[in-house]
């Protein structure tokens, strides 16, 4: 069933485990992990980035909502990074449930203003907002890009400052991660304990955006503080293009043509990577919260239910 972003996240905040948010590139992808999660019975939020909506033509949201509402899981079809007001109002139009308007590389007063403005329109029509503060690096398309050695970490006092202004239900912030996968000589400087500042001072679910290529136990930590939304992209993506490479190598190259030969493997591959982040966020057989009365019982954090499975693709 397709539901909007805060009525995923509302439910993760107050039973402390998180929503993953998986980009998807292809039909392939999002058949794939719809598929895995629907087996996990584990919600999630499905995520366009604005150059992957353009790819993909803005016919795939409606396919995407068909199959959404589909199923049984609670699930958000959400914009992912909104660059500008009217991508924003581009993505509410197609039926997205959930958008992102990221301004975080603006001056504090834009991005305010321009979130304030999306807030206004998007909730007028039961959708839920996602804004940026911090820098969250970028490594590109490129495993080998670079990144920023000027990491602003999110301020706790701007944090509630920006909430306060702006009405967003959910705040991505920065904690040192960074989008895509880390160089081989980069490591990356997570503080998870920024999470915890930040969650003393507002009321809100926090997302930790470029979850991907980075260490489990810091992720795990991060949500123990406060995390309820982790975005996850290259991951799923890199494990999907590794077993397609070998599936195209390994055969006939005339033969090798037909997509229903070509793709099935891939996205079993990109499945495992799925099924390792739905345990790693605690989202396991969580669709039954959905289901209860609108009082939600809250579960306390137990490290039982962050029990992390390892599987190679």
């Amino acid at each position: 069933m397709l539901v909007s972003g805060d009525r995923l996240l509302q439910v993760a905040h107050k039973n402390h485990f998180a929503i993953p948010a998986y980009n998807a590139g292809s039909g392939q992808l999002f058949t794939a992990t719809l598929e895995k999660a629907e087996q996990m019975q584990a919600p999630f939020i499905m995520a366009i980035h604005p150059t992957e909506l353009e790819f993909l033509r803005d016919s795939f949201a409606a396919q995407a909502i068909e199959a959404i509402n589909k199923s049984d899981l609670p699930i958000a079809l959400h914009l992912d990074h909104g660059a500008s007001y009217e991508q924003v109002i581009h993505a509410i139009h197609l039926g997205f449930t959930s958008v992102m308007i990221d301004c975080s590389t603006k001056s504090y007063e834009e991005n305010v203003a321009i979130t304030k403005k999306c807030v206004e329109a998007a909730h007028a029509t039961g959708v839920s907002v996602e804004a940026e503060l911090g820098t969250i690096a970028d490594t590109g398309n490129d495993v080998d890009g670079h990144l920023t050695d000027n990491v602003q970490y999110t301020n706790p006092e701007i944090a509630k400052d920006f909430v306060e202004k702006t009405g967003i239900d959910s705040l991505a912030i920065a904690i040192g991660t960074a989008h895509g996968l880390y160089p081989k000589d980069v490591q990356p400087k997570l503080k998870p304990e920024v999470v915890k500042a930040v969650a003393d001072v507002i009321d809100i679910p926090l997302v930790l955006h470029g979850a991907s290529n980075n260490p489990d136990d810091k992720i795990k930590e991060a949500i123990k503080y406060g995390i309820n939304k982790i975005n996850i992209s290259s991951d799923i993506k890199i494990a999907f293009a590794q077993e397609l490479r070998k599936v195209i190598n390994e055969g006939d190259p005339d033969e090798i043509r037909e997509p229903k030969i070509m793709f099935p493997r891939p996205m079993i591959a990109c499945q495992k990577v799925v099924e390792h982040k739905n345990h790693l966020c605690g989202d396991i057989d969580r669709t039954k919260l959905y289901y209860e009365n609108e009082e939600v019982h809250e579960i306390p954090y137990d490290e039982k239910n962050f029990q992390v499975e390892h599987f190679s693709a």
